[in-house]
């Protein structure tokens, strides 16, 4: 009987193994390759905060914290053709942007020294964990890749796949320094067609100044807790998007705190204030044209009061807008152009800023 049952478990061990290789695919979890734009270290890879050590946040924040929003793998092969396996929480939906940026893969390849996109694939939700089959055809070559994960997910485990007999290996990091970015659903990337086109995502790489996005949609109000977090962000920089999700009186009541906390936790780093954009919903809309405007003034009354009472505090103007009231999806996010037009807008302010302090 002992026997038997050996006979019978080393079957079903070479059916496993036959399975794997019948496959023709050699898969590595992403968190052994190279992990861009993670703000911490955390338990789980692909968690942003480890929520188990911060406390304070509401279930839903909590959530979006998991989420692995501005987060890529860089890596090389030589592989014609990738393929994902993944397992996580793909259940959130938007109805302003697309599934590829909200549970699906960003996939760019290095050409002529410059980060050029190849392709974007999105999870079936109805089968989330079913294998995804990013991209083939692609040629024998060596590539350098960088693939951006979900802005609304949360992973347990991302493998990326590989024709068996070809090279799959960690990169240096392709992207200098860490400048870690807390914002809104702007710095998330909500309204975007694809994970690599929020605009913290476009700044790195067309600047190769890494940012770490901690972006929180609708909860982005300088909470105590989400500065808990930041006190413990080891970075040469930071950069907020602070004054798009609080109104008026919650920045008056919360902005100089948050500013005299991060300036203890962090002596002689930048702190890099960025006004909200213009939405284009105000255009015809007095309510929003009031809240916003009030919003705005608030801003920039307490900003300039904050940039001479503060050393090593600065306050910028982001735009997104060209001129054709364009550049909106929803009359509140911008879409890819308006991001890209955001994250142009903030390169030589920010890269000023970070000159004075020797980061180049």
């Amino acid at each position: 009987m002992k026997r038997l049952f050996i006979v019978v478990l080393i079957s079903i061990s070479s059916l496993g193994l036959h399975a794997q290789d019948a496959s023709g695919y050699v898969f590595t979890e992403a968190s052994d390759l190279t992990l861009i734009g993670k703000i911490m270290d955390t338990p789980n890879p692909y968690h942003r905060v480890d929520t188990v050590e911060y406390k304070g946040f509401t279930s839903h924040e909590n959530f979006q914290v998991r989420c692995c929003a501005g987060m890529a793998v860089a890596f090389r092969t030589d592989s014609p053709s990738i393929r994902i396996r993944h397992i996580g929480n793909f259940s959130h939906r938007s109805s302003s942007t697309t599934g590829h940026a909200m549970h699906g893969y960003d996939l760019y390849i290095k050409k002529n020294g410059k980060w050029v996109w190849a392709i974007s694939r999105g999870a079936n939700l109805d089968n989330p964990e079913k294998e995804i089959r990013l991209i083939s055809h692609t040629g024998n070559s060596m590539k350098e890749c960088l693939l951006y994960l979900p802005i609304y997910s949360e992973l347990s485990s991302l493998k990326i796949g590989i024709e068996e007999g070809s090279v799959l290996e960690a990169v240096d990091p392709p992207f200098r320094h860490k400048v870690a970015i807390y914002g809104s659903s702007f710095t998330q990337g909500i309204s975007t067609s694809r994970a690599g086109m929020a605009y913290p995502a476009q700044f790195t790489r067309h600047t190769g100044i890494q940012m770490l996005p901690l972006g929180c949609s609708g909860n982005c109000k300088m909470q105590p807790y989400f500065a808990d977090v930041l006190v413990d962000v080891e970075a040469d920089a930071y950069v907020f998007d602070t004054f798009s999700n609080p109104g008026a009186e919650t920045i008056k009541e919360r902005l100089f705190p948050f500013i005299e906390r991060l300036r203890t936790a962090h002596p002689g780093k930048p702190l890099i204030f960025q006004q909200t954009i213009r939405r284009e919903n105000r255009n015809f809309c007095d309510h929003h044209e009031a809240n916003q405007s009030q919003v705005q003034h608030v801003a920039d009354s307490l900003m300039r009061i904050a940039v001479q009472r503060y050393s090593d505090v600065y306050y910028i103007q982001p735009e997104c807008d060209d001129g054709s009231h364009e550049w909106s999806v929803d009359g509140i996010h911008p879409g890819d152009y308006g991001y890209h037009i955001w994250a142009r807008s903030i390169e030589k302010p920010i890269i000023k800023i970070l000159r004075k302090y020797g980061i180049r």
